[in-house]
């Protein structure tokens, strides 16, 4: 077992929103925190205006593949985020649960994503000054 805390970010294709936070985790995060995303029916390949515009801000996500929620991920986890995929996130006694509300980037060019992109990085500044600040390094 890991003492550092885990976060599960979910989404509908896990082709957005949930792999740009987790990107936004992994990069500002380092190793303090344990990072994974899924998606309740993901889709073929990452959106590709979120990879562009994660590019932008010099995070690479062109290698993610979308990947499926299993019962396990969020039992692994310690924090789990929702991002519009409803109650299709198994519960689990003593997790906590985030749903964060956000516009899905799906369909959208790059210029539409940029302002996604900027508010998901807000909302995971602040989940790190909650779970893992700095001193915790």
């Amino acid at each position: 077992m890991s003492d550092k805390p885990s976060v599960l970010f979910v989404c509908v294709h896990n082709a957005g929103r949930s792999q740009m936070a987790a990107a936004w985790l992994a990069h500002l995060a380092g190793d303090r925190v344990e990072v994974r995303s899924a998606g309740s029916a993901p889709a073929e390949h990452v959106n590709p205006a979120a990879v562009e515009a994660m590019r932008e801000v010099g995070i690479d996500m062109s290698a993610e593949t979308p990947k499926i929620l299993t019962v396990d991920a969020v039992r692994a986890s310690d924090v789990c985020i929702t991002m519009g995929c409803g109650d299709t996130c198994p519960v689990f006694p003593g997790k906590r649960y985030l749903d964060w509300k956000l516009d899905d980037p799906a369909g959208r060019g790059v210029d539409a994503v940029r302002p996604i992109r900027d508010e998901i990085r807000k909302l995971v500044e602040g989940l790190i000054e909650e779970i893992a600040p700095e001193a915790a390094k």
